[in-house]
């Protein structure tokens, strides 16, 4: 097989853009004064995070010509990331956004430009036959016309019986209409397999009135068979067909930049899923490289060794159930103890 034709692990669909990252660590935008240049969007930084991590990946992705979209490319293309479908259009400019460096939630503003701008025709059905994952972001769902695109790629994909993930990163800042994004979401949905939603996510898009276990039913209502909840330093909940079969904890570790944790969550837990490991055993590797992030300003090292984040994973997997076993076990014997007091 041509080498360019190889079968691919991820096919990204949606924003690939500028981000500007503030050298100052600060919670709010108004306080930052200098940046540095990297490439964002969501979509292309789950493609380079699966590069890193050894797998195939390629974006679709509108941007302009300029300077900035040069840089775009080189990147992707540095990392290893297809750019056969990346559509560089001179009658647009590229996305570009501003975000504050923090190791909490960070402030941002985006000028777009080129990313809405990908029509469902610039979806190309040979990159869908050859993924084995296809991804879009909700940021790439809020405007048309590549609202439409991604609701196409969705939709061939499941017809080709590919693996479907959504990032539900819903804000009312990129997408004011609330009530439109239910219905698309809702929409869209339908065609996904796997969500990431995060405890905000879920508040954002339903209110801020449901159970963590109902929130989880309300995605899964939606379509969803693999519901993956992530809800900070309360862990991370799996469920399955509408069941939550795993809680993972989340480790304390000293935060250096929460920026873009999200998305290194993301390429683990879908190159785990793609290796053969089941849902819990992923979320494990995915909570293994989103704190190789969170420890270090920037982006991911270069590569990562996906052998040793494996054992790692199933080391801290065995020590989890060890502790749980251990706890149920103190606590069936308090309870004996109490009763004989009794």
């Amino acid at each position: 097989m041509d080498a360019a034709k190889e079968p691919l692990d991820l096919l990204a669909i949606g924003e690939t853009l500028v981000d500007f990252i503030s050298v100052e660590q600060t919670d709010w935008l108004r306080n930052a004064t200098t940046f540095r240049r990297y490439l964002g969007g969501s979509p292309a930084n789950i493609a380079v995070n699966v590069a890193k991590l050894g797998g195939r990946s390629a974006v679709i992705s509108k941007t302009g010509i300029g300077a900035f979209a040069q840089f775009v490319k080189s990147e992707l293309q540095r990392h290893g990331v297809s750019i056969e479908y990346l559509v560089m259009d001179h009658r647009n400019r590229t996305t570009v956004a501003f975000v504050s460096s923090t190791s909490g939630k960070p402030d941002f503003e985006i000028a777009r430009s080129g990313d809405f701008l990908l029509r469902p025709e610039e979806i190309s059905e040979e990159a869908i036959a050859r993924a084995r994952v296809v991804h879009a972001s909700t940021f790439a769902l809020s405007r048309e016309p590549c609202r439409s695109a991604v609701r196409k790629a969705f939709e061939l994909a499941g017809g080709m019986g590919k693996i479907v993930s959504l990032d539900p990163n819903y804000s009312a800042r990129i997408w004011p209409h609330h009530k439109e994004a239910r219905q698309v979401l809702r929409e869209v949905y339908r065609h996904v397999n796997i969500t990431k939603p995060s405890a905000d996510d879920a508040r954002r898009i339903f209110g801020p009135e449901y159970t963590t276990e109902q929130y989880i039913e309300l995605f899964h209502e939606m379509g969803p068979e693999t519901v993956v909840f992530t809800m900070g330093r309360e862990g991370i909940l799996v469920s399955e067909h509408g069941r939550i079969t795993s809680h993972v904890p989340a480790r304390p570790i000293e935060s250096e930049d929460a920026t873009g944790a999200g998305d290194a969550f993301w390429a683990g837990f879908l190159v785990a899923l793609l290796d053969g490991e089941p849902p819990e055993r992923c979320a494990f590797v995915a909570r293994e490289v989103a704190e190789l992030k969170v420890k270090r300003r920037g982006p991911l090292p270069l590569e990562m060794d996906r052998t040793e984040l494996y054992a790692n994973a199933a080391e801290a997997e065995r020590k989890e159930r060890v502790q749980a076993a251990e706890s149920t076990e103190g606590a069936e014997d308090e309870r004996v103890d109490t009763s004989r007091t009794g």
